[in-house]
C-alpha cells in the first residue's frame, strides 16, 4: 500500500503517540491534534487522506468534528475511536460521514485492519471517480480484419504482457489511444488505472502540475493538494499523446522520472515512488521531431523501446465498409432509429471505398453520424454523404461523364440523372425484370426498387 497522510486527533498524548508509531510502521505520514479545532486548522493548511479521531475531547469533540467536515462537504474518510459505552455516539458520527469506528480498548491489529480497509476504499472511490470521467469522454473498440490492422493486433498481443515502453505513431484519427488502452487492458496492470494526457491540449505552464501534481499552497490558487497523472497512474499505465508537443524543458523532467521512478510534487520536497508503464504517441515522425529539437533524443530512445505504426484508413480498404456499417448502427441506436437493413446503398458503398479519408476513422464516424441524421434512420445513399466525398470521388463507370458538357453543374443532379439513364437501360435490356436488371447494375434488388420508386 502506498504512503498516505493521516491526521490523528485525540486529547491523550499517549494515545496519539501509540497511533503515530503504528501508522509510521505502516509507512504513512502522521499529523497530530489534541482537539477538533486544532484538527480543522491543520486541515486548512494541509491535505490528508484519512482522519482518526477520538469521540471524547474538549472544545470540539469527534462528533462535532465529523459534523463540521460534513458541512464542508469534505470527502476525507474518518475513523472514530469510542469507548464501549458510547458506541451509539460513534454510529451517530457515521451519519455525518465517518466510515468506521474502533472500540476502546483495542488491539493494534484492529486499528491496522481498519486503516487498510478505509484507505483501500478511498483508493477505489478515487479510481471510480476518475473512471467515470473517462467514460463520459467515451471510447470505442477496434473494428476491422484487414491485413494492416491484423498486424497491429499481433504487436499488441506481443507487447501487452511486458513492462516495455511503447511508442505509437499514426496520423490523426487512426486510433492511437485505442491501441494504448488495449495494451493496458491486456497487461498485468489492467486492474490499475489507465491515465491519458494529451500533451498538445494543455498549456506548458499547466502541464507540469498536471503531470507531477502540487501541494496545497504551492502557488496562487492551489487551495488543496492535487494528485498528478504520475501518481494516479501508479501501478498502471500513463499514456502521453502527442508527446512531441510537450515543452522541451519538461521533457527533461519526464526523463528523470522514467529513469529514477521517483518524483516530487510542486511545492513539496517529499519524494514519491511510482511504478508506471509509459505509452507515448505522436501523429508526427518522431525522428524528424528529434532533428527539429522538438523531442529530446534521449527521451525518444527511452520511449521507443517497442514501436507500433498505425495504418491510415486509406490503407485498410477491407475495413472501410465494416467500419461505416458499425458507426451507422451505433448512431442509429443512440438516436433511437431502428437499424436500417441494408445499412448502405450500393452507390454509397462505392463512394466510400473511393474516398481517401484524410481524417481516418474519426472522420468516418462523424460522417456516418451525419448520414444517419440525414437519412432519418433509413438506408444511407449517396445523397446523404457530404460534398467532400462526392466532389473527390475517383472517376469510375458509375460517375458522371465530363461535367463540362452539362449546363447544370450541380454534381448531385448529374449523378441522379445518370442513375436514371442506367436504370432505364437495364430495365429495357431485361424486359423490366427487376432481379436481372439489379444484376446488370451490380446493386441489390432492394436498392433497385428504392431507386425506381425514387426516380419514376
Amino acid at each position: 500500500m502506498s504512503a498516505y497522510k493521516i491526521l490523528v486527533v485525540d486529547d491523550e498524548a499517549k494515545m496519539r503517540r501509540l497511533l503515530e508509531i503504528l501508522l509510521k510502521q505502516m509507512g504513512h505520514e502522521v499529523y497530530q491534534a489534541d482537539n477538533g479545532i486544532k484538527a480543522l486548522k491543520i486541515l486548512n493548511e494541509q491535505s490528508v487522506d484519512l482522519i482518526i479521531t477520538d469521540l471524547k475531547m474538549p472544545q470540539l469533540d469527534g462528533l462535532g468534528l465529523s459534523r463540521k467536515l460534513h458541512e464542508q462537504n469534505s470527502d476525507i474518510p474518518v475513523i472514530v475511536i469510542t469507548a464501549y459505552g458510547t458506541v451509539e455516539t460513534a454510529v451517530e458520527a457515521m451519519k455525518y460521514g465517518a466510515c468506521d469506528y474502533i472500540v476502546r480498548p483495542f488491539e493494534l491489529e484492529t486499528v491496522e485492519a481498519a486503516v487498510k480497509r478505509t484507505l483501500r476504499l478511498t483508493t477505489v472511490q478515487r479510481e471510480n471517480q476518475y473512471l467515470r470521467q473517462e467514460v463520459e469522454k467515451g471510447w470505442g473498440n477496434f473494428i476491422g480484419m484487414s491485413p494492416a490492422i491484423q498486424q497491429v493486433y499481433t504487436l499488441i498481443k506481443q507487447v501487452a504482457p511486458t513492462k516495455t515502453s511503447v511508442f505509437i505513431q499514426g496520423e490523426t484519427g487512426t486510433g492511437k489511444e485505442l491501441v494504448a488502452r488495449e495494451i493496458h487492458r491486456a497487461s498485468p496492470r489492467a486492474k490499475s488505472l489507465f491515465v491519458a494526457l494529451n500533451c498538445a491540449a494543455i498549456p506548458a505552464d499547466i502541464m507540469e502540475s498536471e503531470l507531477f501534481g502540487y501541494s496545497k499552497g504551492a502557488f496562487t490558487g492551489a487551495n488543496k493538494e492535487h494528485r498528478g497523472k504520475f501518481e494516479l497512474a501508479d501501478h498502471g499505465t500513463l499514456f502521453l499523446d502527442e508527446i512531441t508537443e510537450m515543452d522541451i524543458n519538461l521533457q527533461a523532467k519526464l526523463l528523470r522520472v522514467l529513469q529514477e521512478r521517483t518524483l516530487e510534487k510542486l511545492g513539496s520536497n517529499q519524494t514519491i515512488t511510482v511504478d508506471i508503464r509509459i505509452i507515448a504517441a505522436s501523429n508526427k515522425d518522431p525522428r524528424q521531431a528529434v532533428q527539429e529539437q522538438k523531442l529530446r533524443e534521449d527521451l525518444f530512445y527511452r520511449l521507443n523501446v517497442f514501436s507500433i505504426e498505425l495504418p491510415p484508413l486509406r490503407e485498410r480498404q477491407g475495413d472501410i465498409i465494416t467500419l461505416a456499417q458499425y458507426f451507422i448502427e451505433k448512431h442509429a441506436l443512440d438516436i433511437g432509429y431502428p437499424v436500417p437493413a441494408p445499412l448502405l446503398s450500393e452507390s454509397a458503398i462505392e463512394y466510400l471505398k473511393a474516398y481517401s479519408w484524410p481524417g481516418n476513422v474519426r472522420e468516418m464516424e462523424n460522417i456516418m453520424e451525419r448520414a444517419v441524421v440525414l437519412s432519418m434512420g433509413k438506408t444511407i445513399d449517396v445523397s446523404h454523404l457530404p460534398g467532400e466525398i462526392i466532389n473527390t470521388i475517383k472517376q469510375t463507370s458509375a460517375t458522371p461523364p465530363d461535367i463540362q458538357q452539362f449546363d447544370n453543374l450541380v454534381l448531385q443532379d448529374q449523378v441522379e440523372e445518370l442513375e436514371k439513364k442506367l436504370i432505364k437501360q437495364a430495365l429495357l435490356k431485361t424486359a423490366d425484370n427487376k432481379a436481372k436488371a439489379a444484376q446488370l447494375l451490380q446493386i441489390s434488388e432492394r436498392s433497385l426498387w428504392y431507386k425506381v420508386k425514387k426516380y419514376f
